[in-house]
């Protein structure tokens, strides 16, 4: 009897752990960026809640021959945010810690990876 309990605990248990959704799919909170916009005024973008360990290009400065890359980035999510000087993950990169990882004017970036 006992040995048929702990079979169908140990059975419930793996089922119980491929349904639940993984908690890494996605970074917790926003990730906040500055670019210029078509008439040259600062404007500021979010990302809420980006998805976690895929690049993912900042649409407003995809194109580096029609956009100056973003600046002044602002991590307020809960992963490590890698950001790049180029799209797709490309070129120079800095990493800003969680919650209260931040960049001046001075980083530019077109493209960030949450860890």
């Amino acid at each position: 009897m006992r040995l048929r309990n702990a079979a169908a605990a140990a059975v419930g248990a793996f089922v119980l752990v491929l349904t639940v959704p993984s908690s890494a799919s996605a970074a917790v909170g926003q990730f906040q960026y500055t670019y210029a916009g078509p008439d040259g005024a600062p404007r500021t973008a979010v990302l809420q809640a980006p998805g976690s360990r895929k690049c993912i290009t900042l649409p407003e400065v995809a194109d580096p021959a029609a956009a100056s890359p973003a600046h002044s980035p602002r991590n307020g999510t809960d992963a490590f945010a890698t950001v790049y000087t180029e799209p797709n993950c490309m070129g120079d990169s800095f990493t800003l810690h969680p919650r209260i990882g931040y960049g001046n004017e001075a980083l530019k970036v077109r493209s960030v990876v949450f860890s």
